[in-house]
């Protein structure tokens, strides 16, 4: 009898899956008045650096740190000013790229969206401005 292999987000999604959320993702991102002030440079080394990121936050291939080093994206972005309400709108991008390219009706969609909502939180550095 042969054991079941369990697969790894990054498999059950697959690379062709990343590369068109990040696409469908950054423009939404730098189209926001909320959060696209944190975004700061070209785009297509962001969403590069996206790719890799997502990659290895999924399970594949370490392809961020390869490049850059472990990810530590907390302390990463901690000289951008990110509230509660940025974090929701960076969620929100992230959710219609989801549904844009079929992730939200993707077996590992609502797995993969839990923990970018769990990251989202981490994120939180600083309270609203009033």
């Amino acid at each position: 009898m042969k054991e079941p292999r369990l697969q790894s987000l990054f498999e059950e999604i697959g690379e062709d899956k990343i590369e068109e959320l990040v696409n469908a993702f950054y423009p939404r991102v730098y189209d926001d008045p909320n959060i696209s002030p944190l975004f700061e440079g070209d785009m297509h080394i962001i969403m590069e650096k996206q790719r890799k990121f997502l990659t290895q936050f999924l399970g594949g291939p370490a392809l961020y740190s390869m490049e850059y080093g472990p990810p530590a994206m907390r302390y990463r972005h901690l000289p951008f000013k990110i509230t509660p309400s940025r974090a929701n709108s960076w969620l929100r991008c992230m959710r219609e790229a989801f549904d844009e390219v079929g992730l939200s009706n993707h077996p590992a969609g609502e797995m993969f969206f839990s923990r970018l909502t769990q990251v989202a939180g981490i994120m939180v550095n600083s309270e609203e401005d009033d």
